[in-house]
C-alpha cells in the first residue's frame, strides 16, 4: 500500500447534465420497479411517507458525498476518502468491499435484465438466461472501454427510456387517482404502525443509492467543485419527485393492497394493467429492462474506477491503472471488472 508519483489522470469530459444522467442511471433501478411493491406490503398507504423519509436521509448522505467528492475529485470514491481521512487499512478494506459487493450487484443486474427480457418476449426457456446476461456484460464493457463520452451517450439513451416509462405510468394513472376521490390513500392506513413505516423507509432508502457513482467518477468531471454537488443534488431531487409521483399514483389508483400483491414480480406492471390502456404493462416492462441495463453500465464504470485507484496506490497490480491512449478510460481495469462480473 505504498504511495506513488502522480500518475496520468483521466480527462475531465463530463458536465453537469452528464453527471446527473450518470447519477439517475445508477439510482433508478429495481427500487422503484420492485421494492416499492414490497414496501407497500409492509407499510400500506404509508409507503408514500416511507419514500419521502427515505429521500431526506438519502439527500443528507448525498450532500456528504458531494462535499467529499468536490474536495477530492479523483477516481475511487469511498476508497480514496478512507485513505485520506481515516487510514490506509480502512481505505484498503473499503476498496475491496466495494469491489466484492458491487461485482455481485452487477452480476445480479445482468441476470435481472435477462430475466425481464425473456419475460417480455414470452420466452420460458431459462437456459437462455445466463447467455443473455453474459452478452449484456460484454456489450456494456465494450461501451465503457470506448470512453466516458460514449458511455454517457449510451447511458442517456437508456435513462431516457426508463424515465419515459415512469412518466407514462404517472400520467396514465392520474385519472384513476382522481376518480377514486382519495379513498385508496385512507383505506387501512390506520392499521399501520410506526415500526412498519420505518421498516418500509429502510427498504426504500436502498432505492436511492447510486448517487455515489458521481463521486466515484469525480476525476472525469469538469469543474468538479461546482459540478459534483450540483449534479448530486439535482439527481436526488429528480429521483424524489419521480419516486413520490409513482408512489402516489400507484397507491391512489389501485390501493396499496393491489400494489403489494405484485411485490414478488413486477408491481408497477400489475398496477398498469388496471389503467385500461393497451400496452401499459409492456411499457413498464421495457422501463424495467432499461433500468437494469443502466444500473449495470454504471456499476461497470464505478468498479473500473475504484480498481484504477487501487492500482495507483499499489493495493492491486499497478497494471490495472493503465489508461488508454486518449486517457478516456482505464482500459485494463474495465476489462478486468467486465471479466469478473461475467464469471
Amino acid at each position: 500500500m505504498a504511495s506513488q508519483a502522480t500518475p496520468p489522470m483521466l480527462k475531465r469530459e463530463i458536465g453537469v447534465l452528464g453527471a446527473v444522467i450518470m447519477g439517475l442511471g445508477s439510482i433508478v433501478g429495481t427500487g422503484v420497479f420492485v421494492s416499492i411493491g414490497i414496501a407497500a406490503g409492509i407499510a400500506g398507504p404509508w409507503v408514500i411517507g416511507a419514500v419521502a423519509i427515505a429521500s431526506l436521509v438519502a439527500i443528507c448522505n448525498g450532500l456528504s458525498a458531494a462535499q467529499l467528492a468536490a474536495s477530492h475529485p479523483v477516481s475511487g470514491g469511498t476508497y480514496e476518502y478512507g485513505y485520506r481521512y481515516l487510514n490506509s487499512w480502512l481505505g484498503f478494506t473499503a476498496g475491496w468491499l466495494f469491489l466484492l459487493a458491487k461485482s455481485a450487484s452487477a452480476a445480479t443486474a445482468a441476470l435481472g435484465f435477462a430475466g425481464y427480457l425473456l419475460g417480455a418476449l414470452g420466452q420460458r426457456d431459462r437456459g437462455l438466461l445466463v447467455p443473455i446476461a453474459l452478452a449484456a456484460v460484454v456489450v456494456l464493457t465494450v461501451v465503457v472501454l470506448a470512453g466516458i463520452q460514449r458511455s454517457n451517450q449510451v447511458n442517456l439513451a437508456i435513462v431516457s427510456v426508463t424515465l419515459l416509462s415512469l412518466v407514462f405510468f404517472v400520467t396514465a394513472g392520474l385519472p384513476l387517482v382522481v376518480a377514486s376521490g382519495g379513498q385508496n390513500f385512507l383505506r387501512a392506513a390506520s392499521d399501520q404502525s410506526i415500526g412498519e413505516l420505518l421498516h418500509a423507509t429502510a427498504l426504500m432508502f436502498v432505492a436511492y443509492t447510486g448517487y455515489g457513482r458521481i463521486a466515484t467518477l469525480g476525476e472525469e468531471v469538469k469543474n468538479p467543485q461546482r459540478t459534483i454537488p450540483r449534479a448530486i443534488v439535482i439527481a436526488m431531487i429528480a429521483t424524489l419527485v419521480l419516486y413520490g409521483a409513482v408512489a402516489i399514483v400507484a397507491v391512489g389508483a389501485v390501493g396499496a393492497e393491489v400494489l403489494s400483491q405484485g411485490s414478488q414480480a413486477a408491481p408497477l406492471e400489475r398496477v398498469a394493467r388496471q389503467f385500461g390502456i393497451l400496452g401499459s404493462a409492456q411499457i413498464l416492462a421495457i422501463g424495467a429492462i432499461t433500468a437494469l441495463l443502466g444500473v449495470l453500465l454504471n456499476l461497470i464504470l464505478g468498479l473500473s474506477r475504484v480498481l484504477l485507484a487501487m492500482g495507483r496506490r499499489g493495493d492491486m497490480p499497478r497494471g490495472v491503472a493503465q489508461l488508454n491512449a486518449a486517457r478516456t478510460a482505464p482500459s485494463v481495469a474495465v476489462v478486468v471488472m467486465g471479466g469478473a462480473i461475467a464469471s
